[in-house]
């Protein structure tokens, strides 16, 4: 018997098949306040750091999931989102946690699943003569998906929009009876790297584009995720909403994870049943 055929056939018989592990499922969050306690429920956790960025490896009922902390920002949203498809290869991405309320019918501890994320930080301002004020209802929204636009009369009279992912989607809206501690609508997530109190200002933004919540990490992800062809979601809690007196409550992003949680368990339940 030739030995080289004899090893090869023993080192088969002790060596396990490899099974190629599925791609992963990438949850995001800004602050720990929106990452820790989805980090608690990972099976076999362990800790990645990319940069200034850090990811959590583990798994959610079998199936790879790795919870990112994004930071604060659209400018860190977009690199740490790059950053995560380029080193991963998800197979989706959710991007999760607080928000500001801009639809006066919307209370704190509701939760908006993002049929869009919008972009209300990207502006051209009208000339206006110096003593003149600002009116920043009269901005015009500046697409930054369009390459060398020249802007003007013939620039578009509407926001960067990018649709949720209708799988991902689908499993949000199955879950959606869950959750018990407000409402959970579909809705539109405005992003930018604005803290906007003035309620004016808010009324003109939910009454042009219709915006639900605004936030700073939403939008820029989904461009990303967009760009590179990875399905998105965007999840948000109110954690105020300054047009109808709801006070800030730290707790909501506690809130927001447990039912992005069950709607990890919904999808991952459709990708294995092929759906």
């Amino acid at each position: 018997m030739n030995r080289s055929w004899l090893v090869c056939a023993l080192w088969l018989c002790v060596v396990p098949s490899v099974t190629a592990q599925p791609a992963p499922i990438v949850v995001q969050g800004a602050m720990a306040s929106e990452t820790d306690r989805l980090v608690a429920r990972l099976d076999g956790v362990r800790e990645e750091q990319g940069g200034s960025w850090r990811f959590w490896h583990g798994s959610i009922d079998g199936y790879p999931v790795i919870v990112s902390r994004t930071d604060k920002g659209t400018a860190n949203a977009a690199a740490s989102t790059t950053l995560a498809i380029e080193r991963f290869h998800p197979r989706a991405i959710v991007n999760q946690g607080t928000s500001g309320g801009h639809d006066p019918a919307l209370k704190v501890y509701d939760i908006v699943i993002g049929l869009q994320a919008v972009n209300i930080g990207a502006f051209k301002t009208p000339h206006r003569a110096g003593g003149a004020g600002s009116d920043p209802t009269r901005w015009q929204p500046r697409d930054l998906r369009i390459t060398g636009s020249a802007g003007g009369a013939n620039m578009p009279q509407q926001l960067a929009a990018f649709p949720a992912d209708p799988g991902l989607l689908a499993s949000a809206q199955q879950v959606r009876g869950t959750y018990q501690r407000g409402r959970v609508v579909d809705g539109i997530i405005g992003s930018s790297d604005m803290w906007i109190d003035e309620v004016d200002y808010v009324m003109h933004l939910h009454r042009s584009y219709g915006t639900s919540v605004e936030e700073m990490e939403t939008a820029a992800a989904a461009q990303v995720a967009a760009s590179l062809a990875v399905p998105f979601l965007g999840i948000r809690i109110l954690s105020d909403n300054i047009t109808n007196g709801g006070a800030y409550d730290p707790k909501t992003g506690e809130a927001c994870e447990d039912f992005v949680y069950d709607v990890l368990r919904a999808h991952i339940a459709r990708l294995k049943a092929g759906r």
